[in-house]
Formats: structure tokens, sequence, C-alpha cells
């Protein structure tokens, strides 16, 4: 604790949730990836990632926050690039890393707001800070959020993280890092409110991504892609329902996604590394893939109905509607996989029970979304009803029609890489350079200018000037000896030539008074 600044880690009504969530899916990971072979290294930097995550969903201030934020982001960073020996795994890691790390910064800039507005780092003082330091903390509250939990524009990063292994997106990507931002959002609902523009900058950033990585889910061919583009668009839901302020639907519907998401990543880890199946994985998957749709009566149905309800604005609500059918397209497109023929292979008991676990977890967890659990008084049953009814509806036509639209824009995520590398990637190079440049020829030139300058006086000098004063010097010297040596001459040490001298010497004064007189 910093005296003075009150910070602390704090388990309140809101965390935890996120806590047992995460220890949950933690102890079936970890187990999964046990029975898979992976060592000591792996589980060391997932339980280091697990720790960070911890602290950031405990924290009260944002410098703990910072420091469990960095911590995550840094181990992400290495799950991602865990097989350090691809270098396609490690440029991938680099993007997903350098994403984030750009948008953390916010972060780092709504710490230095807080302190010069509100005179405190507690989250719970946020909304207090006087304007318009207010407005800045919730700006950079915003992009770090966004940027963490791969919103738009910063969804590729979260394409770019499929390279890691499949059990460190079963954590990462459903239950941990992603969800960190949209938890963010979720607890600092009063600053959002307080600025009034943040509440709905938020609303409508939700709100589009999960209708428009929908589309990209929809049209993806490979299984991770596609449950990366669908966990885009999934907490694009929360991050609309802490828009919205419907906090508990919200924190509802990331719980059931966790266990969900989880679930459908180690399943595909199944599939991506036996090159095979077995009967315990398929159903999990079915059930999995169901639920992600929004199909009665598992959780997703009820959580997001939930997340709609609290919407007041209709055109918001269209859109989230909308995203809530392309979610049951994209599910039902996943379901497509369960028929494909593939090698029956056995796998192992550890791997079995936590698919099984988080099955169960995925089709019941939806008892979180109903009225008095959380808080909230819940959807409008005919509503519900008919968001069922079109979930059902939408999943038997991708199912039975088998193709759906796989347009190059949604393939390839809007391009949204692209368009980072080209709109502050390559000018933020060419500016580098530039500066680069200026400081080789300019400040540097200046310098050198100064310091052959220097040269070119001292060598002058040494040349010309040196020359005379040393020759004047020198004359000096040479008539000084020659005046010594007339003066030696008479010094013969015999007396009358002295006296013959003083003569001399007096005569030459008697006439010299003469002439003046």
């Amino acid at each position: 604790m910093i005296p003075g600044w009150g910070s602390g880690l704090v388990v309140d009504e809101l965390s935890v949730f996120l806590l047992v969530t995460l220890a949950v899916v933690l102890v079936a990971v970890l187990a999964y990836a046990w029975a898979d072979g992976y060592g000591v290294r792996f589980h060391a930097l997932m339980l280091l990632f697990a720790a960070a995550m911890a602290v950031t969903v405990t924290a009260s201030d944002l410098l703990l926050l910072l420091m469990g934020w960095e911590v995550m982001g840094a181990m992400s960073y290495a799950l991602i690039g865990y097989v350090w020996s691809d270098p396609e795994r490690v440029r991938s890691a680099d993007v997903a890393f350098l994403t984030t790390r750009a948008a953390d910064m916010g972060l780092y800039a709504a710490a230095g707001f807080a302190v010069a507005g509100a005179h405190s780092l507690k989250l719970d003082d946020l909304a207090t800070a006087n304007a318009p330091w207010r407005d800045l903390i919730a700006a950079g509250v915003v992009v770090a959020a966004l940027g963490k939990s791969a919103q738009l524009p910063f969804s590729f990063w979260l394409s770019r993280a499929m390279a890691g292994p499949s059990p460190v997106s079963a954590l990462l990507h459903s239950a941990a890092m992603v969800v960190a931002g949209a938890y963010l959002l979720l607890r600092l609902r009063p600053l959002l409110d307080a600025t009034g523009w943040a509440a709905t900058t938020v609303s409508w950033a939700g709100a589009l991504t999960a209708l428009l990585l929908g589309a990209v889910a929809l049209a993806q061919r490979d299984l991770k892609q596609l449950l990366a583009a669908s966990t885009c668009a999934q907490i694009g839901f929360m991050v609309l329902a802490a828009g919205a302020g419907a906090v508990d639907g919200g924190t509802a519907h990331l719980i059931a996604h966790a266990a969900v998401k989880s679930l459908l990543f180690l399943c595909a880890g199944v599939w991506l590394t036996r090159r095979g199946t077995h009967r315990v994985v398929d159903v999990a998957f079915g059930i999995g893939a169901v639920a992600l749709a929004g199909v009665p009566p598992l959780s997703l149905w009820v959580t997001k109905d939930e997340v709609l309800a609290g919407v007041g604005s209709s055109a918001l609500l269209a859109v989230g509607f909308a995203a809530s059918v392309l979610s049951a397209a994209y599910a039902g497109k996943a379901l497509l996989r369960l028929f494909q023929a593939a090698e029956r292979v056995p796998v192992p008991l550890a791997q079995r029970i936590p698919l099984a676990g988080l099955a169960v977890a995925g089709a019941g967890l939806g008892v979180l979304g109903l009225p008095g659990i959380l808080g909230e008084a819940g959807p409008v049953a005919w509503e519900s009803a008919l968001a069922g009814a079109f979930a059902v509806l939408t999943v038997g036509v991708v199912v039975a029609v088998r193709r759906v639209p796989e347009p190059a824009w949604a393939l390839r995520w809007f391009w949204l890489e692209r368009a980072a590398l080209a709109g502050v990637v390559r000018p933020g190079f060419a500016v580098a350079r530039a500066l680069a440049r200026f400081d080789d020829r300019v400040v540097d030139g200046a310098v050198e200018g100064v310091a052959r300058g220097g040269r070119w006086t001292a060598g002058l000098a040494r040349r010309r000037v040196e020359l005379r004063v040393d020759g004047l010097v020198g004359a000096v010297g040479r008539a000084a000896r020659g005046l010594a040596a007339l003066a030696r001459r008479p010094q013969t040490g015999q007396v009358h030539l002295y006296f013959a001298q003083a003569a001399v010497v007096l005569a030459v004064l008697v006439l010299v008074a003469v002439l003046a007189g």
C-alpha cells in the first residue's frame, strides 16, 4: 500500500465471480495441458498469468491494476509465442503484444490524469475527478479496455493470438485476458456515466464489434479463427452492457461465455493435436456450440437476452439483436465440424473430465441471468422466446444449407492489421527514420561542425598566430642575450678599465646635460 493513496486488493460482489471463474477454468485447462504433455515452463507461465489476472480483477486502484495488467500482458506474449522456434508464431506474438501494449498506454495516461484531477488512484474516486481530467481519464480507460478485449479497431490481434497452443486460447482468450477490458468497463461504470459521452461510445463500440466480428466469424474456414472472431463478438455484448448500464447482465454473460468458449477451444485442441475425435469431445463441443448460438434453455440464451434487456436505445437494441442472430449463424457453422468424418482416437480421462465439467457449466450457468440472481429483473418473456426461436431457426438453416458466404473482407478481418500497418506502423517508422536523419545530419552535424570549427581554429592559431608570437618572444630573448653579451665584455676584472668606463659615462652625462640646458 502506498501511504496516503489507500491502495489494496478488494474482493467484492463483482470480483468474486471473476475469481471463481478464473480458478475453475484454470484447473480445467491445466489438467488438459498436463494430459497433453506440456511441461514445467508452460505451467509456470500459466500460473503467473493467472496470478496477474487475479491482481487485475481485485485491484482497487490504478497502480495495482497496472501491475497486474503489465504482468498479464508479458505472460500472454510468452504463451502465444510458446513455440519460440517457429518464427511465424513469434511474429504473431509480437503483433498481439505490441497492439495491446499500444492501447495500454491509455491506462498509463489515465493514471497520470487521475493524480492531477482526482488526487487519487482509487478506482472509486475516478468518477469524482475535476473537469477536464475526468474526461481524459475516461478516454484513457476506454482505449486500454477496448484494446485488451480485442474490440474494434484492435480486434485483429486476437486473430494473431490463435498461433498459440489451444490450452492458452482456452484460458487467455475466453476467461481471462480478453475479458479484462470488459471487466474494467463494468467496474468503472460510474466513470462512464459521469462523462456521458464515454458510456455512449462504449455502447456503440461493443454493439458494432458484436455485429461486424460476428460477420467475420461466420466467414471463417479455420475453426480457431472462427472461435477467435466469435470471442470478439461475444465480448462486444459485455462491452455493450457496460455502456448501457446492464452491469449484472454483462457479468453473467462474461461468466457463462468463459465456460462455453474455453470448452470449445479445448475441444478444438483435441481435434488439432490428436487428428481425431472422441464421443465425449463431440458431445461437449455440440453443447458448447448450441449454447454459443443462444439456443434455449442453455446459458448464453439467458445472459445475452439480459444484456439486450438493459439497452435503452432502439438503434443499439436493433444492432444487438442482429448480432445475436449472427451468433447463432456462426455457432451453426461451428456445429458443421461435428459432421465431418474423423477417426476415433483415445482421449485421456484427464482431458475428458474437464470437457464434461465445462459442458455442464456452459449449459447451466444461465441461472446467473435469471431474475434475482444478480439483482436485475431480466428480459421480458416474449422477447426471450423470440430470440430463442430466431436462434434455433438460424442454426437449423446454416446446418441444412452447409454453405455460407465467405467474402474476402470478412476472411481477412476487414484488413484491420493491414490498415494498422499502413496507418500507424509505417508512418511511425517513417517519422522515426526522419527524426533519425535529422539527428544524424542536423543535430549531430551541428555538434560535429562545432568540433571541426574548434579544430580548425586551433590549427589556424597554431600555424599563424603562434608563429608570430613565438617569433616576437624569440626576438626579445635574442636581444636580451645580445645585450647581456655586450654587457659582459667590459667585465674584465681590471680596475683601470672600470675607471675608464666610468669616466666615459660621466662625460656622456655631462654632454647630455649641457645640450639639454
